[in-house]
């Protein structure tokens, strides 16, 4: 089990944008932190409206992003389409694509997970996934490859959460804390547990919190 904390992340801050990276991205490289099974990518997003990412292109990578706050406008060779908070949007890039990603409303913040696919080359695609999300069940969003599962919860105060077992789970706190437990000090906004061939855990909130979960065959 490791802790990955939101303050250890690597810092990309240019105008009208704050990127934190937990992996090696570009120039920001660490030995210790390169990938989390086929996961070679945790980016956390804040955006002033109108800015982010013009076009640019990717190849051979299935890229999930789930939309915090505000909402992210995609354009490229896949089409249109605007993911709003709460919505997860999957693109697949195939052989290759070109897309923009711009903030479509004020502080738009989203996390996007950078998958390495089972298969390479073929079609690209966006789906954009609008999830129900009951308050305190765990909540399956989507597979975008083979045996990688994105999971969502939004816990209350104090309420309390099963985090399954697998190979490998990732546990971002998107939003809120998690209390002290047996497994660490409290995690804040921006921490992450990763987990390789642990038993199941119980996570218990201490204000509303936002958990991502990757579980990963």
């Amino acid at each position: 089990m490791e802790i990955r904390r939101g303050a250890d992340r690597f810092v990309d801050r240019v105008a009208g944008r704050l990127t934190l990276h937990a992996f090696s991205f570009g120039p920001s490289y660490d030995a210790d932190h390169v990938r989390f099974g086929p996961m070679v990518c945790h980016d956390d997003h804040l955006l002033r409206v109108g800015e982010g990412f013009p076009d640019h292109p990717h190849s051979d990578l299935t890229i999930v992003t789930w939309v915090v706050s505000g909402a992210l406008a995609h354009e490229g060779t896949t089409g249109s389409a605007r993911v709003e908070a709460g919505q997860c949007a999957v693109l697949r890039a195939g052989a290759a694509t070109v897309h923009s990603e711009l903030a479509a409303a004020p502080q738009t913040r989203f996390v996007q997970v950078w998958l390495d696919p089972a298969v390479r080359g073929g079609e690209s695609s966006y789906d954009v996934l609008s999830p129900e999300l009951p308050p305190g069940e765990l909540v399956r969003v989507a597979e975008p490859e083979p045996g990688a599962v994105l999971s969502v919860v939004r816990l209350g105060d104090h309420e309390s959460i099963t985090i399954p077992a697998a190979p490998r789970v990732h546990v971002y706190v998107a939003r809120g804390a998690l209390l002290r437990s047996s497994l660490a000090e409290p995690l804040h906004e921006g921490d992450a547990f990763l987990f390789t061939d642990e038993p199941s855990y119980d996570l218990t909130a201490g204000v509303a919190t936002d958990l991502l979960v990757w579980a990963f065959e």
